[in-house]
């Protein structure tokens, strides 16, 4: 028993040192991406763009499944973007509320007689309607297909632009995000299959007609924990991978997709959990199969607003989904891993995945378990047992400073000082008690999916905040 203790404890030693040494390595890497994307926004000139005949157009794809309290001030929102040349999809997935009501009204939605020619799988679609207000809006309604997936291939079907741009419903781009996206895209059009930006948290800010007027951090530490994560997760992880062209994921709230490369594959995977990793690894794949020279990006500048969990039953519902995701995605593509045939991605991305991300709260358990063990039975002494713990929190919060710190320099989207300490602060508390109820949420998704309980849970809306009247 001893000996296994210690064997175990030297081995989750390895492991932790083994992680910290990756998400060091992703911070620098980031750190130099960081400075490289901002020497280029130097010579960008965002209005050539929006001025030439030869920018082609975008389908922007919007699923909404109950939506009716932000869908038209979105809309309309989405229709006034600095971009030339766009077409707007909502695909309404068997609303059970006022969401196609609400559209119709607002846009004067007609019914259409037209043919719809499904190229990708998704449930039915009944109907097929047209504004009169605004040309640009197609809004489709179609049966419950049960997950995001299976409405956002609905509208992929529908889309008749080179690229596609897939946005949540309760989710604000800036008014130039098209654009600094596509100029990504452009700069390397032969090549660049998708791109992501930034996805940044909404609640606690003000909005107006569908904008963003004053962003603020929000009010209630479990959102305002959530803002760290995201920074750390884009502005380290994302940014990182991106940088050497192992990019796994964009965002299923703000990501931007050549349409042949999106149809070669079939579109979504309409049962998909996790459809945004799931169509990225599915699009690696494929392309990697054909023996293409492609790149999958990220953008920093490129910004989506979304709302995050308020409360802390819904966010343990949707990491809970995110960590079913991972493992459903990861176990559908098991046999890249270590292949020649995919290159780094199957040799380094997809390995860290299993080993650092899905199995993390795994280790974690059993790390907790037998180092506490091993300080009841004396195996382990109190005071490497401190070290050990002082260590690992410091670095971890080390790393998420580093996210806040890099925010705060390059973009400054906060600018109070005052919420910037407040974020500092909350990289204290990330790791302790935060990070052990993460682990908790993680293992209850791992434990669904083996159960077979692959049921896909949208998330809870709320309101968007008015600005003040002054």
């Amino acid at each position: 028993m001893i000996r296994l203790l210690q064997i175990s404890n030297s081995a989750l030693f390895v492991y932790f040192l083994l992680s910290n040494i990756f998400y060091l390595a992703l911070l620098i890497t980031a750190i130099f991406a960081s400075l490289r994307h901002r020497r280029r926004l130097s010579s960008l000139r965002l209005e050539t763009l929006e001025l030439s005949p030869f920018t082609p157009p975008i389908s922007i794809l919007i699923p909404a499944h109950n939506e009716e309290t932000n869908i038209v001030e979105n809309v309309r929102a989405l229709l006034t973007l600095d971009y030339p040349s766009l077409e707007l999809i909502v695909i309404n997935d068997g609303s059970t509320d006022e969401t196609l009501s609400a559209l119709v009204k607002a846009f004067r939605l007609r019914q259409e007689n037209v043919l719809y020619l499904p190229q990708v799988r998704s449930a039915p679609v009944r109907a097929v309607f047209a504004s009169d207000v605004d040309p640009r809006l197609t809004v489709l309604d179609k049966d419950p297909g049960g997950t995001k997936a299976d409405a956002t291939n609905a509208g992929l079907n529908a889309a008749t632009a080179p690229y596609v741009c897939v946005i949540d419903a309760d989710s604000i781009l800036e008014k130039d995000a098209l654009l600094r996206m596509m100029a990504e895209v452009f700069s390397d059009p032969v090549r660049v299959a998708a791109a992501g930006g930034i996805v940044r948290v909404l609640n606690g800010s003000e909005v107006t007609d569908g904008r963003v007027s004053q962003v603020r951090l929000p009010s209630w530490p479990v959102e305002s924990i959530q803002v760290v994560e995201y920074l750390r997760a884009f502005l380290i992880g994302r940014q990182a991978w991106g940088r050497v062209n192992m990019l796994p994921i964009v965002s299923g709230a703000f990501g931007v997709f050549r349409r042949e490369a999106m149809l070669q594959i079939g579109g979504y995977r309409p049962e998909a959990i996790g459809e945004d990793i799931d169509l990225v690894i599915r699009m690696h794949r494929s392309l990697l199969e054909h023996q293409e020279h492609y790149r999958v990006v990220f953008v920093p500048e490129p910004t989506c607003w979304t709302q995050v969990p308020h409360s802390i039953g819904a966010l343990a519902r949707q990491r809970a989904r995110w960590q079913k995701g991972l493992l459903d995605v990861l176990w559908r593509n098991r046999d890249m891993v270590f292949r020649p045939r995919y290159g780094r991605f199957g040799c380094v991305i997809l390995p860290y995945l299993w080993i650092f991300e899905l199995f993390a709260p795994v280790v974690e358990a059993i790390g907790y378990a037998t180092i506490l063990l091993a300080l009841v039975l004396g195996v382990l002494s109190r005071e490497f047992f401190v070290q050990i713990l002082i260590f690992g929190y410091a670095f971890a919060t080390l790393i998420s400073i580093g996210a806040v710190v890099q925010e705060e320099v390059t973009y400054r989207r906060y600018g109070k000082w005052s919420e910037v300490a407040r974020l500092l602060a909350y990289c204290f508390f990330e790791h302790l008690p935060y990070r052990q109820m993460h682990m908790v949420w993680r293992l209850q998704g791992m434990w669904q999916y083996m159960r077979g309980n692959l049921k896909w849970e949208a998330a809870e809306r709320s309101q968007f905040v008015a600005a003040s009247r002054r």
